[in-house]
């Protein structure tokens, strides 16, 4: 993982830690507080396309939800396009599917078969890697459209389950803004 210093410790410092939720033992780590301040926010998406704007990058896209809001907006400031990846049952037009494992169960994110073409080189946007389920079935959903050049942003990082070693030996490592131990 490589952290954007020297901004890492200005962005880990307001993102708010919930403990205990979504279940007891579990430190939520949330972003909304990074959104909800004009400067924080402003700081967060320069850190992005200051680190993206001079790549060769066809375009941006957002893991659904949280990927949706910084990705779109650092799709618009990188003058590229953006494609969502939602959850499963929420885009109108053909797509392609893949399921990954959860904690408790499965789940599936789809995008549209037309999202990219052949040879795309993808900027993959979201808010945090845990345990890399999401964005490791995201990447998969690319690679089965072409894309030939895959990198991954995220805010926070959470090391220590893992996500960021796996999407690593995946072939994709993940750049993050900071990074929490623990869970």
């Amino acid at each position: 993982m490589d952290e954007a210093s020297p901004f890492a410790e200005f962005i880990r410092a307001r993102v708010r830690t919930v403990p205990d939720w979504p279940q007891p033992g579990v430190a939520f780590r949330d972003i909304t507080p990074l959104l909800a301040d004009p400067r924080t926010f402003r700081v967060l998406v320069d850190i992005f396309v200051h680190r993206y704007m001079g790549e060769e990058i066809d375009v941006v896209a957002g893991i659904d939800a949280r990927g949706f809001i910084l990705g779109a907006v650092i799709a618009y400031e990188l003058n590229r396009g953006f494609v969502p990846i939602r959850k499963k049952g929420k885009l109108p037009f053909d797509t392609l599917s893949e399921e990954y494992e959860l904690e408790y169960g499965s789940a599936a994110i789809e995008v549209h078969n037309d999202a990219i073409r052949p040879g795309s080189r993808v900027l993959l946007v979201d808010d945090l890697i845990a345990t890399g389920g999401t964005m490791l079935a995201a990447v998969r959903l690319l690679r089965r459209l072409g894309a030939s050049d895959i990198r991954a942003a995220v805010i926070i990082d959470l090391p220590d389950l893992g996500g960021s070693a796996a999407l690593a030996a995946s072939g994709v490592t993940p750049f993050a803004v900071c990074a929490f131990g623990g869970h």
